[in-house]
């Protein structure tokens, strides 16, 4: 059994102007001590994705539909008492900027502290002990000092490990990091890239990496899933999703990454912006947008086609090159289609 099972999750956000369909029916699994990357354009339904796990959406927004299973525990509709055991616990999460995570009017070691001391039963000298060990983990020097400091006497980098610190206080089963080299310079992305990675290993931690960076994923996922419109796209493991991307979405990201091998080049950018998810259209999402769209594309939305056992996509192109080799024949309306 899978760690996390998350089933045709259905996020709204209910506004003035009407609801808003952020995750629209979106499935996947995470396997214990493996890392998951979700991929998309600011506004695919990333983060919302991760606090709809964590049940931490803004007032507007409701999980209206579907399921998200915690080794075999349903969270939809489970309380916040068993919420509040599960976050921090069994899940931690690290928000996107660590420039505005941490409160400026309090020391790193009054709000590492606070975390130990609301999800452990440590308490007083042992949580400052153990707030040592945790910013010795991740890398800090003088963690002593370092404790008695505010955010701001802290670098980008410095405050990030303080909130990878503060996540992994009780040493949860999954890690959800949001963006979590945003605002940061390479150098230190890299740093803080690699110190998951170790982390990951000696601690054993699932890892859900919520990110637009595609050079991120390639270095630590084993299995991608690409978001748009609030919707999956493609998913598949991390060799497939790069070396035969199936989905045009997943092709123009791919065409946007600048290689060696496009040194002196134009970056071929996705072009005309992203859907607006108060009016969407009745076909496939990416449509409008599209280089190679068809009508078919226009008026409906394709299936979830398996390419094989651990790469599905949905998109038209796929039946398209199954019916010009035979593979795939369609029905008298074109709707649907058989292999």
């Amino acid at each position: 059994m899978a760690l996390l099972e998350v089933r045709n999750l259905q996020t709204s956000f209910f506004t003035d102007a009407g609801e808003v369909k952020a995750v629209n029916d979106i499935s996947f699994n995470l396997e214990r001590g493996k890392v998951l990357g979700i991929v998309g354009e600011s506004g695919s339904g990333k983060s919302v994705t991760a606090y709809s796990i964590m049940q931490i959406l803004a007032g507007t927004g409701k999980i209206v539909g579907g399921s998200i299973k915690l080794d075999g525990q349903e969270l939809v509709g489970a309380g916040e008492k068993v919420m509040k055991n599960v976050r921090g616990n069994r899940i931690s999460i690290i928000f996107q900027d660590p420039m505005t995570s941490l409160n400026p009017t309090y020391t790193i070691g009054k709000q590492l502290t606070e975390a130990i001391m609301l999800h452990t039963d440590k308490r007083g000298a042992e949580a400052k002990v153990r707030a040592v060990e945790l910013l010795k983990l991740v890398g800090i020097n003088e963690p002593e000092k370092r404790l008695k400091q505010y955010p701001f006497e802290h670098s980008g980098g410095m405050r990030q490990r303080v909130m990878i610190a503060m996540a992994l206080a009780c040493e949860p089963d999954i890690l959800i990091a949001d963006e979590p080299t945003t605002a940061l310079d390479v150098t230190i992305q890299a740093q803080i890239l690699e110190l998951m990675s170790s982390l990951q290993k000696e601690l054993g931690m699932a890892i859900i990496m919520i990110t637009h960076d595609l050079g991120v994923v390639a270095q630590m996922c084993d299995e991608i899933i690409v978001m748009y419109a609030g919707s999956i796209c493609e998913q598949g493991t991390a060799d497939e999703i790069f070396y035969n991307p199936c989905h045009e979405y997943t092709k123009g990201l791919m065409r946007s990454i600048p290689t060696a091998d496009t040194a002196g080049q134009k970056l071929q950018p996705i072009t005309g912006t992203p859907i607006d998810l108060l009016n969407m259209p009745e076909g496939c999402p990416f449509a409008p947008r599209c280089d190679n769209a068809m009508k078919i594309c226009i008026r409906h939305r394709a299936d979830r086609m398996l390419i094989n056992d651990s790469h599905a996509a949905n998109c038209w192109m796929n039946v398209k090159k199954g019916v010009e080799k035979g593979e795939i024949i369609l029905d008298e309306e074109g709707g649907a289609y058989c292999e």
